[in-house]
C-alpha cells in the first residue's frame, strides 16, 4: 500500500528557492570559496558560530589555541562565511565576535564543471547513477535560477513532493511505476501551455525520483 504524502508545497515564496533568496542557504559557486570551506576545522567553526562568538570563545569550545582558531576565523570572514556580530570586552581587551553568514552552506554541482555528472551520458535511466546525475542538474538549475533573480521583484514558485512507501515485490513496484508515469504524463498534457515564440509562459522542469531509503544510523563524527 502506498503511504501518504508527508510534504506538499506549491506556494509562492516557500521552499528551496525562498531559502536561497533570503540568505538561509549560501550556495558556494566559486572554486576559491569552496577550497576555503572544505577544511574540517573551519566547518566545525561555522557550526559553533550559529550564535555570535569570538575567536577566544570558539577556541575554548574547541579545546584549541586561540591563535590557531583566529587564523581560520579570519579566512572564513574574508571569504564571506562569517560576518561581524558586535564586540565584547574581555579583561582589558575588546574582542570581535562573528556569526555564520547563512544558516547552511551548499556546494554547487557547477564547481565540478566538465567532470560533473551528466544524466545524458548515463545509459540506464533506471539506475541510481542516472537519478544522481539528474538530481545534480536540478540542484544546479535551482541555484542558477535563484542567483539570477535575487534582486528581481518577482517571487519564485517551487513545488516539493515527498513521500515514503513500501513494496513487497518487484511486480508491485513495476505496477506503481507504470501508474505514476501515466498519471504524470496525463496531468502535464492537460495543464501545460504550448511553446510558442513570444509566449509569456514560464518554463518549469519536473523531476520525479524513487530510490531505496536507508535510515541514518547517527550523526557523522566531528572532526578533531
Amino acid at each position: 500500500m502506498i503511504g501518504g504524502i508527508d510534504k506538499y508545497i506549491f506556494l509562492d515564496n516557500i521552499g528551496f528557492l525562498l531559502a536561497l533568496l533570503s540568505g538561509q542557504i549560501d550556495c558556494v559557486r566559486e572554486v576559491g570559496r569552496a577550497a576555503t570551506l572544505l577544511f574540517p576545522l573551519r566547518l566545525e567553526i561555522l557550526r559553533l558560530a550559529r550564535e555570535p562568538a569570538s575567536s577566544s570563545e570558539l577556541a575554548a569550545r574547541l579545546g584549541l589555541p586561540r591563535q590557531r582558531v583566529n587564523y581560520h576565523v579570519r579566512l572564513l570572514a574574508r571569504a564571506g562565511f562569517l560576518r561581524r556580530a558586535g564586540r565584547r570586552r574581555r579583561r582589558n581587551m575588546i574582542e570581535q565576535r562573528y556569526v555564520a553568514s547563512a544558516a547552511a552552506f551548499l556546494l554547487s554541482p557547477e564547481l565540478l564543471r566538465s567532470v560533473g555528472p551528466d544524466w545524458r551520458r548515463v545509459g540506464d535511466s533506471g539506475s541510481g547513477a542516472y537519478l544522481l546525475a539528474l538530481a545534480s542538474q536540478m540542484e544546479a538549475d535551482l541555484i542558477r535560477a535563484a542567483g539570477g533573480r535575487a534582486d528581481g521583484p518577482e517571487r519564485e514558485t517551487a513545488l516539493t513532493l515527498k513521500s515514503q512507501f513500501r513494496f513487497v515485490s518487484p511486480a508491485q513496484r513495476e505496477q506503481f511505476t507504470a501508474a505514476l508515469r501515466e498519471a504524470v504524463v496525463g496531468v502535464i498534457a492537460r495543464h501545460t501551455s504550448p511553446a510558442s515564440e513570444g509566449s509569456p509562459a514560464k518554463t518549469y522542469r519536473l523531476v520525479l525520483g524513487c530510490y531505496p531509503y536507508l535510515p541514518e544510523t547517527g550523526p557523522p563524527p566531528r572532526p578533531a
